[in-house]
């Protein structure tokens, strides 16, 4: 018995190291970074040969703003490992055709395809060992000439930090301008008839609407097709002396210097006949399927988000053509009850106001009340305004449905102020508390004046703060709006309710909102108990 058992551990063993070691060659080699490991934007894992099968070994990290600062010393630039060409690998057959004029770098290493595993295999051997070498007999420093230096189980001492990037209004913006407004130069469709790139006015969406995460049968993916046109475009006009963005990794990748890019203050608002006002309809014909209506300031939103995609994450069309009222393949059956209203993604519109209001100005008051309590019913007619003011006989227009969106987003009115002083006391005496120390001295009015000032400038506040109370409920978050409301030892007795597990008692209450506050809108945190309670002399 003792024997079987022995025999059974060993494949348990070999099994179980295999996974180990694939696990750590699949992530690059993660074993033996130290805490001194410097991150760089650069880092790319050269795996080509993946595409050939399995690797007879380890991927190599390669440096690649490294190697080009030491060709630029040489006075040298990015043609000496990468070609130009008409067509290459990168760009799927049936787009092949669409691009024969077009003459860009290609992104591979001094090729434009790959034909075999022998051939690639020698174009890095070969090539770079042979730069390697002329570098170090001119005394140069440079990288390494043996296998094993390059192919190495553990990575070197670097750590990737790279950011992902992409297009926001300001630099659209600042690229639209650059281009004359020639918005051809960037935005194209496929058209399937001609089996071309063609430029469709007034029809420009995001450029990740078709290049996706990876290339397909169709389209190269999102970052094969930013490399191919951002780099090139870039090159072309640095070698015309004309002002350009980067052409190195870090110049797109590295956090600093994504700081580092310049920022238009008022950027003019996208010309593409999009609507200034919206009615949010279902897209059904039958008016009876709808709530109340939600009137939409489209132009105001524009102003609120860096990119379209914050809301048309898929295309530029309305939400209801992929988010049905009974669900969708297109919207991967997601009803668009649900797009509107899930509270766990940006995209929709309560997760949207949701994230807004983690904003540390907002998150002392709404932490709280989200624990506390659901949203009451009335908070829905906020969007969904009474529609009892507008008869229609029959489906109105868009005109019509715009018109109307108009009016009754005119007709609300943003509340920025709370009860006038007189009402509101300027300091509150808490002695329910009062034992080893003294009683708290809050300074009430202060505190909801800072409150108040701080949402001056926020109309999502404005307009869902329909009371001159609501302010009044981050505290007192389960009593009506009132001048006078109860106190808070009315509700918050003793300290374990049977009746309500998770109710906490008077003293936790007043710890977890006071200092809970505190810590989520970031300010000063009393360091002990006697910077709030005095100490009683007793």
């Amino acid at each position: 018995m003792k024997e079987g058992k022995s025999l059974f551990r060993w494949p348990v063993i070999l099994i179980t190291v295999t996974i180990v070691s694939i696990c750590c060659i699949g992530a690059g080699g993660l074993v033996g970074l130290s805490k001194d490991s410097e991150k760089r934007a650069d880092v790319v894992t050269i795996d080509t040969m993946k595409i050939f099968g399995n690797l007879e070994r380890p991927e190599v990290v390669f440096l690649h703003d490294l190697h080009t600062e030491a060709l630029e010393k040489k006075g040298k630039d990015c043609s000496v490992c990468h070609i130009s060409g008409k067509s290459f690998e990168v760009i799927p057959d049936t787009l092949k055709s669409a691009v024969e004029n077009i003459d860009r770098m290609s992104p591979k290493f001094k090729r434009l395809q790959d034909a075999s595993r022998k051939e690639v295999m020698d174009t890095y051997h070969l090539n770079c060992i042979e730069c390697h070498t002329n570098m170090t007999a001119d005394g140069d420093k440079t990288g390494p000439l043996a296998c094993g230096e390059c192919h190495k189980k553990e990575t070197e001492n670097v750590i990737s930090s790279r950011q992902p990037f992409g297009l926001d209004q300001s630099l659209h913006f600042r690229h639209s301008k650059a281009q004359e407004k020639k918005c051809e130069t960037c935005h194209h469709e496929y058209d399937e008839k001609s089996k071309k790139l063609v430029y469709v006015k007034e029809k420009e969406g995001s450029c990740r609407y078709c290049h996706l995460q990876e290339t397909e049968e169709n389209r190269i993916s999102m970052k094969t097709a930013s490399h191919l046109s951002c780099i090139d475009c870039h090159k072309k006009k640095i070698a015309k002396k004309i002002e350009a963005g980067p052409v190195k990794c870090s110049g797109c990748h590295d956090a600093e210097n994504i700081k580092k890019i310049k920022r238009v203050a008022k950027i003019p608002r996208m010309e593409r006949k999009q609507p200034d006002m919206i009615m949010v309809s279902t897209g059904a014909e039958d008016l009876t399927l709808r709530m109340n209506f939600v009137p939409f300031d489209h132009k105001a939103h524009e102003t609120y988000n860096d990119t379209c995609r914050s809301c048309h994450h898929a295309d530029l069309d309305k939400c209801s053509k992929c988010h049905t009222v009974a669900g969708s393949k297109e919207g991967k059956y997601i009803k668009l009850e649900q797009a509107m209203h899930r509270m766990d993604n940006e995209n929709s519109c309560m997760g949207c106001h949701e994230k807004q209001q983690k904003d540390k100005k907002c998150a002392g008051c709404h932490v709280f009340m989200e624990r506390m309590h659901k949203q009451p019913e009335s908070s829905c007619l906020k969007c969904h305004m009474n529609p009892d003011k507008i008869k229609m006989a029959k489906q109105p227009s868009e005109e019509e449905l715009a018109m109307i969106a108009g009016s009754m987003l005119k007709s609300r009115k943003a509340v920025k102020e709370t009860f006038k002083d007189e009402d509101v006391p300027e300091k509150v005496i808490i002695k329910d508390m009062v034992n080893k120390y003294g009683p708290v001295e809050l300074p009430h009015r202060k505190i909801i004046t800072t409150l108040v000032k701080d949402m001056e400038d926020n109309s999502l506040a404005g307009y869902f703060h329909s009371e001159k109370g609501t302010v009044c409920q981050g505290c007192h978050h389960n009593s009506p709006v009132s001048k006078k409301p109860p106190r808070c030892i009315n509700c918050h007795g003793k300290p374990f309710d049977e009746e309500d597990m998770f109710k906490p008692g008077i003293m936790g209450a007043y710890h977890m909102q006071c200092m809970g506050c505190h810590e989520e809108m970031e300010l000063e945190k009393p360091a002990s108990c006697t910077d709030c309670h005095k100490e009683r002399k007793f």
